[in-house]
């Protein structure tokens, strides 16, 4: 594996002015990055990285880098963009694994953080390094959020998760599993209890409805819920998918992982359309995920999809399948809006906020996909960044 990605990181030419740079949300220093790597000084190259993005080991592994740091490399005008992706989940795997954090001395201020996924994460490394009392709350057993319950283990060890959680217990980072604030315990209760500030990083996990008949079948699922434990299911011999996003492919390659023997795609529009990434779609085909197009679900049976046909042919037909997983996005959950009135959403449940993470609540912050609705990983820690620097200005005024 060294040799091989010192082999991608000498493809690297070193521009002055990197826009490979500019194309990440975060802003990754990538030349120096991998200046620093082929100098062999791999720890500060991770240190680097990680001061940073507190996730560069995660956004490594799950960054749609053709649309970002890659996509944005001159090497591509003419073949090849660096392997970016590759270059820093080595340098950030190893510094991640060799961390250890000394005791920050406690400045006395409480933060809250509600949900524990990407961008909860990102902000509990960023104050728990700088003294702030840290304690997290989600509604799932384990930390990680969309890391750990929305993407599959072939495409993000689950193991990193557990060794970030072991490096936010060095921060004296305090973790509450299994709890949902909104329903007895509430933003109310969390002021009361000497919290400065409350941070809102709840994600996305309600499923989008098709609202057609047979939503509720037995062999219907939601991809969010699939993806929580994809093994608990037993799909059968055919399945079909409804929708094409990246939670689309994630979902129709789990499926094939896990023992059926046809994945179908089905969606209304053509190839050209399809709003995952090339990336994901290309590695569905090559997994075996067969895309039926054209085509729009008006009904689920026992039998299968329902379907007429968007090509202005007016055919209709049936799409059999022993199973039927609806991947149309996700909203968010709305327990802590029902208990804290204050705070202002939108249409579509998302949070309001300015560009630094307030909400309408004094003293209530809220960033990742609960704001902007499902994004990457990348953005929500960008987000994150902005908003530590808010909640410090904030308790500062206190």
């Amino acid at each position: 594996m060294n040799k091989y990605v010192i082999t991608l990181a000498k493809t690297c030419l070193g521009c002055k002015k990197p826009s490979c740079r500019s194309g990440c949300p975060v802003g990754t220093p990538i030349p120096e990055m991998i200046s620093l790597f082929l100098a062999g000084d791999i720890k500060k190259a991770g240190k680097m990285l990680f001061e940073n993005n507190p996730l560069s080991v995660i956004c490594s592994m799950v960054c749609p880098h053709e649309k970002h740091c890659e996509g944005h490399c001159v090497l591509n005008k003419k073949g090849t963009a660096v392997s970016v992706g590759s270059i820093e989940n080595y340098i950030s795997d190893l510094y991640m694994n060799d961390l250890q954090f000394e005791k920050p001395l406690r400045n006395g201020k409480k933060v809250a953080i509600i949900g524990s996924g990407p961008a909860g994460i990102a902000l509990a490394f960023i104050l728990g390094a700088k003294g702030y009392e840290i304690t997290m709350y989600d509604a799932h057993d384990k930390i990680g959020g969309v890391l750990r319950y929305g993407i599959p283990e072939f495409r993000l060890s689950k193991t990193i998760l557990d060794t970030i959680e072991t490096k936010l217990g060095q921060l004296d980072v305090t973790i509450r599993p299994n709890i949902t604030i909104g329903k007895n315990i509430t933003v109310s209760d969390l002021f009361r209890d000497d919290f400065k500030a409350i941070f809102i990083s709840t994600g996305v996990w309600s499923p989008k409805k098709l609202g057609i008949k047979g939503e509720s079948l037995g062999h219907v699922h939601f991809a969010i819920d699939y993806l929580k434990n994809p093994s608990v299911y037993h799909l059968g011999h055919t399945v079909v998918v409804l929708g094409a996003g990246n939670v689309a492919m994630d979902v129709a390659r789990t499926a094939v992982r896990h023992g059926a023997h046809e994945v179908i795609i089905m969606y209304r529009k053509g190839m050209d359309d399809i709003p995952a990434s090339k990336h994901e779609v290309e590695c569905a085909k090559i997994d075996g995920v067969k895309f039926d197009l054209y085509k729009q679900p008006i009904e689920i049976t026992e039998q299968g999809v329902i379907y007429s046909s968007t090509d202005g042919s007016d055919e209709k037909g049936l799409l059999e399948a022993n199973s039927v997983l609806i991947a149309i996005s996700q909203n968010p959950n709305d327990h802590i809006i029902q208990s804290a009135r204050q705070i202002e959403v939108d249409g579509k449940g998302l949070v309001i906020t300015d560009e630094s993470g307030r909400t309408t609540m004094e003293g209530v912050f809220a960033s990742g996909d609960v704001v902007t609705g499902a994004r990457t990983v990348v953005e929500a820690v960008a987000f994150s960044k902005r908003v530590a620097v808010a909640i410090e200005e904030y308790i500062d005024t206190l």
